[in-house]
Parts: structure tokens; sequence; C-alpha cells
């Protein structure tokens, strides 16, 4: 797994970084020395978002460095900006000398944009260092980072190395390394547990598909149970993708990235909650045993499920782990997953649909989401589209036709596993950043993680 990011110690002799906007360039010019400012306006520096320049002393030592930023509120990850520093900038320990904004997110972006994947070819290690800035409450910042680049690794590792026992290991280590107890059902096992779904799904994988439920902390404390889609591959089964759809298909698994990567940060800060984490893995493979259109199958719940389409595995596996969450009526129920290319059609792959049964969770969640650059958009459940999901012969089926309001229906067919929890929300991620940006390379990217430890943070921090 790639090293945990962390600020560099403090020395006194640090290169200085001047976040720069149109607000605040007169009274950096005012700061800066005679031959910085003559060098940096002969070089043409205007304060624009991106912009970068550096100056050198007169012994050729680099002098300082001046990063455009935005503020003007329209960007949603512009507080995490700072991250292009982190592989745009020489080899040296760097610190913020001036405050614009969050800098706490300031001090994070610059952590994110250090990650480079590098499992398999060397990268080159990251050169620029950062002190954490004064005030700041730098190992909380490095724990989110490090929390973050675990969930990274977890989507960029390929389905070859990423097996279903793999997903599995990495879910257990975390339970070993925070006191939780853990157990798993396996292959036939699910069906003895009435776990169809899930069993069904996974049963022409070479693996055998499992169930990994996790449990940590007090029992009297409020229960809040995480949910991940872990399809660690998927080629849609028998209704196959093309070649083009399954180009990142490894990233399959990214709703169970996004929910170990949540536990991970839960328990490092010691939030007063009663965690469950339930991970369903399993791969959607092409064999005899494979699921077929027209296939019925009961769930954990007892309803019926028509399989309409096989490349509608997700919420399969989803609804038989929520239903088995719901049992126990959870304060709060999370699902993560990257569920439904709708989803994409309608927001892109920024800005991940958020769906809840409580409007103040929400709202929080939201809130949450915009205060730490994570941001999420509410959608609909939409009762009126529920009878889409009528079966020709069973009681669902798992993909209507037609193609009107994907994301919406499939948030539907998981609503009707989940009755006694006071609260569930469902993320629709897409796990993956198709373009690098300043805080995060292109490939995967626990989303939605970061925006509900915030909120969960607000409710139940020490």
């Amino acid at each position: 797994m790639t090293a945990a990011p962390r600020f560099a110690e403090r020395t006194g002799a640090e290169i200085p970084i001047f976040l720069v906007h149109p607000g605040n360039w007169e009274a950096i010019q005012a700061a800066l020395s005679g031959p910085a400012l003559a060098f940096v306006k002969a070089n043409g520096f205007e304060p624009k978002p991106g912009r970068l320049q550096l100056w050198a002393q007169a012994d050729g030592a680099i002098g300082g460095a001046l990063l455009g930023v935005d503020v003007s509120g329209q960007d949603a990850f512009a507080p995490l900006a700072a991250g292009a520093l982190a592989k745009r900038l020489p080899k040296g320990r760097y610190r913020y000398a001036n405050s614009v904004g969050d800098m706490e997110l300031a001090a994070l972006g610059f952590l994110l944009g250090s990650y480079r994947f590098d499992a398999y070819r060397d990268t080159g290690a990251p050169l620029a260092q950062l002190v954490a800035p004064e005030g700041v409450e730098s190992a909380g910042i490095e724990s989110v980072a490090a929390a973050v680049f675990f969930g990274r690794d977890l989507i960029n590792r390929p389905a070859n190395s990423l097996t279903p026992s793999a997903l599995e290991a990495q879910a257990l280590a975390l339970a070993g390394a925070h006191g939780g107890v853990a157990s798993v059902t396996r292959g036939d096992d699910l069906l003895a547990q009435n776990l169809g779904l899930i069993h069904a799904v996974g049963a022409a994988g070479a693996q055998a598909p499992r169930l990994v439920d996790m449990r940590f902390g007090p029992e009297g404390a409020p229960k809040v149970t995480i949910v991940g889609k872990g399809v660690t591959f998927d080629t849609g089964g028998l209704d196959i993708k093309p070649a083009s759809g399954m180009e990142i298909m490894k990233k399959d698994m990214g709703g169970a990235a996004s929910a170990l990567t949540l536990a991970r940060l839960v328990l490092e800060a010691g939030l007063r909650v009663r965690l469950r984490v339930l991970i369903p893995i399993v791969e959607n493979s092409i064999a005899s045993a494979a699921m077929r259109p027209g296939d019925v199958y009961r769930s954990f719940k007892g309803l019926s499920v028509e399989i309409t389409n096989t490349d509608a595995e997700g919420r399969l596996i989803l609804a038989d782990a929520l239903a088995l969450a719901d049992g126990e009526a959870p304060d709060m129920l999370i699902d993560f997953a990257t569920l439904t290319g709708a989803a994409r059609v309608a927001l892109g792959p920024d800005l991940p649909p958020l769906y809840s049964t409580d409007d103040s969770l929400a709202q929080d969640i939201l809130a949450a989401g915009e205060r730490v650059g994570d941001p999420l958009w509410r959608m609909p459940l939409w009762a009126p589209y529920a009878s889409m999901l009528d079966g020709s012969i069973a009681d669902l089926q798992n993909s209507p036709g037609g193609g009107f309001a994907g994301s919406i229906t499939a948030a539907l067919f998981l609503k009707r596993f989940v009755e006694k929890a006071k609260a569930w929300v469902h993320c629709d991620i897409y796990g993956w950043n198709p373009k690098p940006r300043a805080h995060a390379s292109e490939g995967g990217e626990p989303q939605a993680a970061r925006a509900m430890f915030a909120m969960l943070a607000g409710r139940y921090g020490r």
C-alpha cells in the first residue's frame, strides 16, 4: 500500500508559499523583496487560479512560490487546490506564508496531491514537503489523507490482485487493527443464511462470493452501520458489457473502498458509535453457474427478485446486506456503491447523487461535503417511479426497461429492503477521477467518505 503521507518537521528554514488571489495580491506584492517582485512581474504573473510562479534567491536557491487560488466559492474543490504544489514544486521543505480560507483544507490538499500509485512502476517519489500550518490539527489531517490513500489504493489495484479474498483480507486487517469482531460468510453458506442475492451474483466467479461483517465500539452507543458494494470486477455477466465498458471495471468495488475508508476514519477518530460494517464481495463473471435473465432469486428479506439484466448486479448484493443490517434498526444506515451509469449521465463523475429518508441528515451531509471539498447532490426517492420495479413473475425486477430515471429506480429498489433503520443514506458514487485534479491523480477515489466522516464527527465526536 502507498506510504501514509506526513507533514515535514519545522526547522525554520522552509521556503514560503503565498496563496494569491486578486483581493490579496496588492498586500503580497508589498511583502515581497524588490528582486523577487521584479522577477515575478517580469514573468507576467497574475493571481489566477492554478498559476504557479517561483523565484530564486541571490545564491540560486528557491526563494519562494506564488500559487493563484480561487476564492469565488464556485469551485467545490478549490479549497484543496494547493494539492497541485505537491508534484509541481521542486524538492524542498515548504510552508504557507499566508492564510486564505480553510488552512486545514489547504494542508490536506497538499497531502492528497502527493498521492501516486506506484505498485507496478516507479513513478518517482514526491519531492516537495510541507510543514503543517500553525494552529491546524496536523495528526487529524494526516489521518484523513492516509485513509484516502488507502481507499485509492484499493480501487487502483487490478482485479487479478484485488480478488474477493484479497478485499476480504483488507477488511479483516482493518478489523484486527481496531479491535473489531469480524465474521465472513462464504459460498454456499450464504444460501444457508438466506443471502441468496449475494450468492447468485457471485456464483460464476473463480472465487466464492462472501459477506464480511465487522463490529466495533460499545454496545450502548448509537448504532451506525456502513455497507459497501464490493464487486471486484464486473463483466456485466451474461448481459456482457462492451470492451470499452469494462476498461475500468476494477473500480466496481469503489463502494467497498469508500465504506472501508469511512470506517477507518471513524475508528481512528474514536467517534462515540457502535459501528457495524458490511461488505458483500463478489465477481460478476460469466460461467455455467452465472445468473441468467429471467431467473428469480429469493432475497434475505424474503422478497423475490426477477433478473431482467445481469449487469444490474450491485443493487442485488446491496439488497441482501441492507436487509441484514436493517434487522438491527440502526440509528443510521449508510451505503456506498458504484451503482449506475445513469448517475454519471445526470451529474457527471464529480458529483455523486445522495438519497436519504431523513431530510435533516441529508442537509447535514451536503453541508459537510461542501465544507470539506467532497461534494454530493441530493436526488429524490420519487415514489411514483416505484411501480417501474414491479416484476412480471416476482415481487421485483432488478432493472426496469425504458432507460428512464435509472439512478432513482436503483435507489428505490434498495429502499424496499430498508424499513427499520431510523435513517438511511445511499450514495451512488463513481469512485474514479477520469482526469487528474490538483488534489487527486487520475484513478480511484473513495468519494463521499470524507463528507460522511465530517457529518459523523459533527454528531458523534468526542
